[in-house]
């Protein structure tokens, strides 16, 4: 006899396409906003800190450990809200969820996107707007980069062993 839990279909690993993808990291990035702006506050407020300037490595530091936070807990449950919103869901390899250090692993991993840019034009002075196209410049190559590997996944999904795949929409009854 079959049970019901052996004929539940498994989730196809297969990569949603670049563009669904890129859409969500963009929603996260917008979302992301009010995470800074609570946990910024909540810094500020804290450390009696009244200049922007005055404090910036400990904050930096503080937000790095809350992105952290907030990349590992939704990780681990498989969507963040951005990815509920664009159908999209973490599981391991095996289509499992993610372990927790492995969710952590992802979210350091991740940086990828943002510190080979920042590390290349930190000694040149640049201005902001010369910086955001250079940062978004690697971006975009970065991203492109996944349709060289073979499940089509961001490279740093195969390095923390993890996909994100296209999800059902749950039931609202």
């Amino acid at each position: 006899m079959i049970s019901e839990v052996d004929t539940a279909p498994v989730p196809s690993l297969q990569a949603p396409r670049l563009i669904r993808r890129m859409a969500c990291w963009v929603y996260e990035g917008l979302l992301l906003f009010g995470v800074v702006f609570i946990s910024g506050y909540l810094f500020s407020t804290l450390t009696q800190t009244r200049n922007a300037m005055d404090n910036r490595h400990a904050m930096q530091i503080f937000l790095f450990l809350v992105f952290g936070l907030y990349f590992t807990w939704f990780g681990h449950k498989g969507q963040t809200l951005a990815m509920k919103t664009w159908n999209l869901r973490l599981v391991d390899v095996q289509g499992q969820a993610v372990s927790k250090p492995r969710a952590f692993a992802r979210y350091v991993l991740s940086w990828v996107w943002f510190l080979p840019p920042l590390v290349a034009i930190s000694p040149y002075g640049l201005s902001a707007g010369e910086s955001l196209v250079i940062c978004l410049g690697w971006v975009a190559v970065w991203a492109l980069l996944s349709r060289f590997q073979s499940d089509k996944q961001f490279w740093h999904d195969v390095w923390a062993g993890t996909r994100l795949i296209h999800s059902e929409p749950m039931s609202r009854h």
